[in-house]
């Protein structure tokens, strides 16, 4: 009996080199599956970031138009800064966002559109104008 034990805890020394090359092999597929989608999933939150934000803008814009008759002014203060309407913070700036500007002066031909470099779709930009809300592209 003491023989057998002692035969069991000699032939026990762990994992072989096919068994830890297979294990290796298993997480280096994984892996090369999951990081490129987990890449994607950041340009679409760049992307996501800059449609609130022309959202955000545009929404302000259109209400401003239903109090007054003049053209507003639109500035980013900074990149992740604040966007301004006529010099009052209308909201924050996510970050990597850029204003390209506002486009028309009556409320009816109004356009706002940002960009976002490190986006996918938002490289080129978004807009949303008085005629057709949030779009793809630039005024």
């Amino acid at each position: 009996m003491l023989a057998r034990i002692n035969a069991a805890k000699n032939s026990d020394k762990g994992f072989t080199l096919i068994e830890l090359l297979v294990v290796i092999i298993i997480i280096g597929i994984l892996s090369a599956v999951a990081i490129p989608l987990f890449l994607n999933q950041q340009k679409k939150a760049q992307d996501a970031a800059a449609k609130a934000d022309v959202s955000t803008i545009g929404k302000e814009v259109a209400t401003y138009f239903v109090d007054s008759a003049t053209a507003p002014t639109i500035k980013q203060t900074a990149v992740g800064g604040e966007y301004q309407l006529n010099d009052v913070k209308i909201g924050n700036a996510s970050a990597n966002v850029v204003l390209t500007g506002l486009k028309g002066t009556t409320s009816e031909d109004w356009c706002v559109a940002v960009t976002n470099p490190k986006g996918d779709k938002s490289k080129t930009g978004y807009k949303y104008s008085a005629a057709g809300g949030l779009q793809e592209g630039v005024c």
